[in-house]
């Protein structure tokens, strides 16, 4: 259930992603909350990646999932 909540948020964020020549992968979401996610394509190699994934998706997924405690990249 939880991971549908995840998949499902995703999209919400998606478009932004490839917009700018990237995308998220989910990987996994485990028993404390935390998700891991893969940035792929152009967000795969971006400087500010990390900073994609704690910021703004990381944020966006506490936000719309209480559930989820942190996400990590892989």
């Amino acid at each position: 259930m939880l991971e549908e909540k995840i998949k499902t948020a995703l999209e919400t964020v998606r478009p932004s992603l490839q917009a700018d020549g990237g995308d998220v992968e989910f990987v996994s979401v485990d028993n404390d909350g935390t998700v891991s996610l893969k940035l792929t394509g152009a967000c795969g190699g971006c400087p500010m990646a990390q900073m994609t994934l704690k910021m703004g998706i990381e944020n966006f997924l506490k936000k719309e999932i209480p559930e989820v405690s942190a996400v990590v990249g892989v």
